[in-house]
């Protein structure tokens, strides 16, 4: 049985676009199941708009399952889709950065030539409800998981865990937003990293109630941004091979905080993927 990080393991893929501009970006989306009725349910992948505007092509990397339902690790398919952004359904609000890409098709016809991916989809009740995010202390550890910079186990397809802390409480709205700030080291390629708080031995409640040996694991949201500030080298004339002068280098260095947007966003996707589901 996987433990609760080996499954968050497999709940996120590594997108990468090339870009109708030329060039090529990755990022992170992860799965996520909607309108499960306990017999069926719409998977999809999640990420930021902004990680698949302007791709005309895109790919994910998915893991094969094994005969006794075990992912082989070592055993992945690059599957690609031209396109690309346009096979997304972007959040209505323009100020929540998620967009979704339905995946029961991807999953069925690869399922018809006998290959089968092995995934793990994030539910709605891992998304915290009033109650439990009024119980959060507001400096709560979290963890993040995805790709920062592109990297990746790219033999075993797995993704990169990153370690902080809340930065904000993620029960109030950051500058009126549905957002708050995570203490965390954010680079270009972790957009649309899960956040989860996770303890796994125990915790402490607001109230001051101390949860000995319980294991917590509550999904708050995905990252979208994270401010940077700026560093300009002077300008200099110096003696160096092969080069008369040395341009000043502008260097974007991030300060370890990251935008996330709650996950209860999520669930404005709902009447959206039931009215396509009711049009098929």
């Amino acid at each position: 049985m996987l433990t609760v990080p080996e499954q968050l393991m497999h709940a996120t893929v590594r997108i990468e676009c090339s870009l109708d501009a030329g060039g090529t970006s990755t990022g992170t989306g992860f799965f996520f199941r909607f309108l499960d009725d306990g017999v069926n349910h719409v998977p999809v992948i999640v990420t930021n708009k902004h990680v698949i505007a302007g791709a005309t092509r895109g790919a994910f990397h998915l893991t094969r399952k094994g005969p006794n339902g075990d992912p082989l690790l070592g055993d992945h398919h690059r599957v690609e889709f031209d396109n690309f952004q346009n096979l997304w359904i972007p959040h209505p609000s323009e100020h929540v950065d998620l967009t979704v890409f339905p995946v029961a098709s991807v999953i069925n016809q690869a399922s018809k030539a006998d290959l089968n991916y092995f995934y793990i989809t994030l539910a709605p009740n891992l998304i915290p409800d009033e109650t439990a995010t009024e119980d959060l202390s507001g400096l709560d550890d979290i963890v993040m998981v995805g790709y920062p910079n592109g990297l990746w186990d790219s033999k075993n397809n797995l993704p990169i865990f990153r370690a902080g802390c809340t930065a904000t409480h993620p029960k109030y709205d950051y500058e009126g937003m549905p957002y708050f700030l995570i203490d965390c080291a954010c680079f270009p390629g972790s957009s649309g990293s899960p956040v989860f708080v996770y303890n796994p031995s125990g915790y402490k409640t607001r109230s001051g109630s101390i949860k000995m040996g319980a294991e917590r694991l509550i999904f708050l949201g995905a990252l979208f941004a994270g401010p940077q500030h700026v560093a300009e080298g002077s300008i200099s004339v110096v003696e160096v091979p092969e080069l008369a002068h040395v341009p000043r280098a502008i260097s974007r260095i991030p300060n370890n905080l990251g935008f996330v947007v709650k996950s209860q966003t999520l669930l404005d996707f709902e009447p959206i993927l039931e009215a396509r589901r009711g049009d098929a």
